[in-house]
């Protein structure tokens, strides 16, 4: 059963599109053919843990740029006993409060969050239960920091978040407890690439427009530049047989004369899904846009005949 879920709220996570990936995933994985998984973004690892729940990998190598996210799958796959604690500590704290004094209790955390670092591979306790929190009672779960790395996300206004989702964490950490989470830039991911891996990319999205690049996961920018370098990586990988899939944002939603990903990706399959914007302040932002889906291998006539459905339906 595939029970277990991110352990975080991420812009542009995949959980709500799983039903629509897999059906892109490439079939060797299907087949055990596939042994190795490697993801160089990890986010809020909803594929990781699909993948993890559903085929049999024998290794799975993780990267992000964000420390204090690498930092939380390591305490959740190490300490993850002395992490409920702490997060249940805090819970009951907050969750007793008022309004009022639940936003001075999270910007005393956000204080003491931003007033200090982590190594890159450190493992902390205190500062993954400071993350979780963040994220659980923060406006819209969204993850931003400024140029400074701060994090700079306002409370949130909701009744009864769930701070220690005890049950959630135990699974993962059992899911997670052979994968290998490491900070650092996706080309150190290189290494662990062979002709038997599966490799998926969910880097930061191009802006679709000059203001809907309203986060940044790390207080470095991800502009065009990156994108070429990607896809040039992406290029490198092919060349030593592992399987790609990546995902990035459909510029012709707003352009449609806009085909930079045509030119960056060409020679590779480049499908159509569709997806919600899930964290917009403005309501009626929040519709369904079509994003896009690159791999370096043919879909099945059954995958293609899926993705037709959910084509029709997003566009009824």
């Amino acid at each position: 059963m595939e029970n277990i879920r991110p352990f975080v709220k991420w812009a542009g996570g995949k959980r709500d599109l799983i039903p629509q990936l897999r059906n892109f995933y490439p079939f060797e994985l299907e087949n055990n053919e596939i042994n190795r998984y490697v993801e160089p973004f990890v986010g809020g690892g909803a594929i990781l843990i699909n993948i993890l729940q559903k085929y049999n990998v024998h290794e799975a190598y993780v990267f992000d740029i964000n420390a204090d996210l690498i930092n939380c799958y390591n305490v959740i796959k190490n300490n993850v006993e002395q992490l409920i604690d702490e997060l249940k500590t805090k819970q009951d704290e907050f969750l007793k409060l008022n309004m009022e004094e639940r936003s001075a209790y999270f910007y005393d955390v956000r204080k003491e969050y931003n007033s200090y670092t982590i190594q890159e591979q450190e493992i902390n306790i205190k500062r993954a239960s400071e993350f979780i929190f963040l994220n659980r009672t923060c406006f819209n779960g969204l993850y931003r920091v400024n140029k400074k790395g701060e994090f700079n996300v306002p409370c949130g206004k909701y009744k009864n978040p769930t701070i220690c989702d005890e049950d959630n964490l135990r699974g993962l950490s059992d899911l997670i407890k052979d994968v290998q989470f490491q900070c650092g830039d996706y080309k150190e991911s290189e290494k662990y690439i062979d002709n038997n891996t599966f490799v998926y990319f969910d880097p930061p999205y191009r802006p679709l427009s000059d203001t809907s690049g309203f986060t940044s996961y790390s207080k470095e920018d991800f502009n065009d530049e990156n994108q070429k370098q990607l896809a040039q990586y992406f290029r490198e990988l092919n060349e030593k047989g592992a399987k790609l899939m990546l995902s990035n944002s459909n510029p012709k939603n707003t352009n449609e004369n806009d085909d930079f990903f045509e030119k960056l990706y060409n020679g590779f399959n480049i499908n159509e899904i569709y997806a919600k914007r899930m964290i917009n302040a403005n309501a009626k932002d929040r519709g369904e846009i079509s994003e896009l889906l690159i791999t370096n291998y043919k879909e099945t006539e059954e995958c293609i005949q899926e993705n037709s459905i959910f084509q029709k339906t997003a566009l009824n």
